[in-house]
């Protein structure tokens, strides 16, 4: 890539659209009343009828690296955070979908957009996929817990392509490669399967883990998920049939970061760091007031979480989608399992796909400019290759 670098502004701005809803699971406003922040980063002076537009469950990207990076190659870029802004208790990933189709559908009509790219980075990917499936073959009308959410009425506009980068398979599929299966009773966390605690210095099993221990391990950390899937179904159905059908319930999911990768770096190898994850040392993450659905409720159990009945699967939802996309993987990632992104690009059904991985390059980029640059790289000549680019970049 070349040294080309434009001069980037930032525009904050906000979407406000209605929807149905009996209730709120944001916190402000007026039931039925959504409000979507945003920000279009683009190269000052520059320019164009194509968008590559980011988006994240719980948002907060428009300040990583990729994408000032994308902006000062000559690129436009639009993030749209969720109704759920850095708090995913009570998130739906089908309203995410909803407010990430607001605006699309806003940036075409605002700034004239004619050309979308879904871009999906970390957590964004499978919400890009799950986005494209449901744009390109409408189907969804009520939430895994039979809430009305209606993804076929809203018309969502197709992504003319996707970029996928360091992206995980989806939010209950990482939860569960991660959960910690020795938990036994999840009223008292501290009831545990010693034989399951990865953390236990006394447990025999220890890394190198041999493949006998990580199938009775992974299939436990499965059973661990569907446990809590039946317990929120068993309770949502036991407040309808009390005549409370709006009514929640909010829980605390206990220790949920005990990946066997994290201990053993041959499992999934890549140059990330041994005993290390992108929140710290895992041993503490696991305890920690922080994690992956440490705080939640039972429609966002079913929602986000629930490997069974959530929706947002990143294989089955590119399963559904025809459009040409880049997957890239970053080497030295350590939260995005090396292995989901092979997943994710052999889930794509069709040709008009490619993928590229790049070595040294950590989940962030946090002051990776070369490995940056790679990646930017890779999507620029996708672009050419796609016949998307609409010029070459001029300083």
């Amino acid at each position: 890539m070349g040294e080309t670098r434009l001069e980037i502004v930032r525009l904050p701005y906000m979407i406000a659209y209605t929807e149905a809803a009996g209730f709120k699971d944001t916190y402000g406003g007026d039931v039925g009343h959504v409000f979507v922040e945003a920000m279009a980063i683009r190269p000052r002076d520059v320019a164009s009828k194509a968008v590559i537009v980011f988006s994240h469950p719980i948002g907060g990207g428009s300040f990583l690296p990729i994408m000032s990076a994308l902006a000062v190659r000559g690129h436009h870029v639009l993030y749209v955070n969720t109704r759920y802004r850095g708090n995913d208790t009570a998130l739906i990933m089908e309203k995410c979908v909803l407010d990430l189709g607001a605006g699309i559908a806003d940036a075409r009509k605002r700034f004239g957009y004619e050309r979308v790219l879904l871009g999906g980075w970390s957590g964004g990917g499978s919400l890009a996929l799950f986005y494209q499936e449901q744009a390109e073959q409408p189907s969804v009308t009520t939430t895994p817990a039979g809430d009305p959410v209606d993804l076929v009425g809203a018309k969502l506009v197709p992504g003319d392509g996707m970029f996928l980068v360091a992206a995980h398979v989806g939010r209950s599929v990482t939860l569960t490669e991660w959960i910690d299966p020795s938990v036994v009773d999840e009223g008292h966390p501290e009831r545990r399967d010693p034989a399951l605690d990865l953390y236990d210095r006394a447990n025999p099993a220890q890394p190198p883990y041999r493949p006998e221990f990580l199938e009775r391990y992974r299939a436990a950390q499965v059973a661990r998920n569907e446990r809590i899937t039946r317990v929120c179904e068993a309770r949502l159905d036991e407040m309808r049939r009390g005549g409370r059908p709006n009514d929640e319930h909010c829980f605390v999911v206990h220790r949920t970061m005990a990946d066997p990768r994290w201990l053993d770096p041959a499992i999934d190898p890549n140059e990330r760091k041994p005993r290390w994850c992108y929140l710290g040392d895992p041993e503490m993450v696991n305890d920690g007031p922080v994690g992956l659905a440490r705080f939640t409720t039972l429609r966002s159990w079913l929602s986000q979480w629930s490997l069974r009945t959530s929706r947002a699967h990143g294989e089955r939802n590119a399963a559904n989608t025809s459009v040409p996309t880049l997957v890239v993987g970053n080497l030295a990632d350590d939260a995005c399992p090396w292995s989901h992104t092979g997943r994710l690009f052999d889930a794509i059904p069709h040709g008009r796909k490619s993928m590229h991985e790049i070595e040294g390059a950590s989940h962030y980029y946090v002051g990776q400019r070369a490995e940056l640059a790679a990646c930017i790289g890779h999507y620029e000549r996708w672009l050419e290759e796609c016949g998307f680019m609409e010029r070459a970049p001029t300083a």
